[in-house]
């Protein structure tokens, strides 16, 4: 079963995407996994190919982008369960003369009215990143607040600001004791150490870093990396395995890691006018980027070729990893081999 999954990322590779893995969990058990290119195929913008080109591999970490925000929101989640938050309380509570509309369920449903994405890095070009991350979760409200919809990096990245305060520690730590360690992970989590390098998909070429080549081990986004790697938006690597974990105890109810209740609220239609999916908390209803023909299913994807579906009435979870921005940004293609995989994931459970 899983030749034909392996034929879908062959026919992408390396036009799309010059790595891709993938993992089809059914009723809880892989139906189908594949991988396919070379984790390192470019040296630099112009194509220039590497000598040394590793092969991707099931154990292979990605840059997961704005999977993140599913980390982040779990994260929150769970201090409210703890009692430690309010998902309908001010933020002005951790962040004292922030409007006192924003709350954590406008900034993890996008109707915070906050700006889509804020440049710190050029801003405060000689700020440490605690200078950086102040003057982000400073940004003033521009847009009206509740609704309708409007995809904000900044509202998540306040929204990982006030888990650090709510959780007393910083938000790297609090994604591996509230999600990492919880399920078990091997490698999930932000900056991967040097031991791990040699398995990270190398992402974007970005001459203003440094280092030889293109980016590899460190955040692709550029505010998380302004903000030292750690960030409530994007920042977070992992193996196709982790994700799948992830997404599977979200499907069986939480697990460990939240409670059934709990999860059923960041699944539900939240009511985010404006948007072309309907908007959990951090997940997305039905988005028709990255679910294809799996109507109704939850997920999120990412930037840098990424995405994780989940299925609960097929019991479905799928998920995607790719370096699609390898050498640079603006491949065609990634939709189409999303929704590929997606309808491969839907054959495979048909009875």
């Amino acid at each position: 079963m899983a030749d034909r999954l392996r034929r879908i990322l062959a026919e992408a590779v390396p036009r799309a995407c010059p790595a891709a893995v993938a993992l089809i969990a059914v009723d809880g058990e892989v139906a189908a996994s594949a991988t396919a290119g070379k984790l390192v195929r470019y040296a630099d913008a112009r194509g220039t190919l590497v000598d040394e080109r590793p092969p991707a591999r099931p154990d292979s970490v990605f840059d997961l982008a704005s999977i993140s925000k599913l980390c982040t929101t779990v994260v929150l989640l769970s201090l409210a369960e703890q009692g430690h938050l309010d998902l309908d309380e001010p933020v002005a509570a951790w962040l004292p003369g922030r409007d006192r509309r924003l709350t954590p369920r406008r900034l993890l449903t996008h109707t915070a009215g906050l700006t889509p994405t804020r440049r710190i890095d050029l801003e405060l070009r000689a700020a440490d990143p605690a200078a950086r991350l102040a003057a982000m979760v400073a940004t003033p409200v521009s847009g009206p607040v509740g609704g309708p919809y409007l995809y904000s990096d900044v509202g998540m990245v306040t929204a990982g600001r006030v888990a650090e305060l709510a959780g007393r520690a910083p938000l790297d730590e609090l994604v591996r004791d509230r999600v990492t360690r919880v399920l078990g992970l091997r490698d999930l989590g932000y900056r991967p150490g040097p031991a791990t390098l040699p398995r990270v998909a190398a992402t974007e070429w970005k001459p203003e870093r440094p280092g030889p080549g293109c980016v590899r081990g460190e955040v692709h986004d550029e505010t998380a990396h302004a903000l030292g790697g750690v960030a409530g938006h994007a920042g977070i690597f992992a193996t196709a395995g982790d994700v799948l974990a992830f997404g599977e105890t979200l499907r069986r109810g939480g697990g460990a890691m939240l409670r059934p209740e709990t999860v059923a609220e960041m699944v539900r239609d939240q009511g985010a006018d404006g948007a072309p999916f309907r908007q959990g908390l951090g997940v997305r209803i039905g988005d028709p980027a990255i679910v294809g023909p799996l109507t109704g299913a939850y997920g999120h994807s990412g930037f840098t070729g990424t995405s994780l579906v989940v299925d609960p009435v097929r019991g479905l979870t799928v998920v995607l990893l790719t370096n699609a921005v390898h050498p640079v940004r603006g491949r065609d293609g990634i939709r189409a081999l999303r929704h590929a995989v997606a309808a491969e994931a839907l054959r495979l459970a048909a009875p």
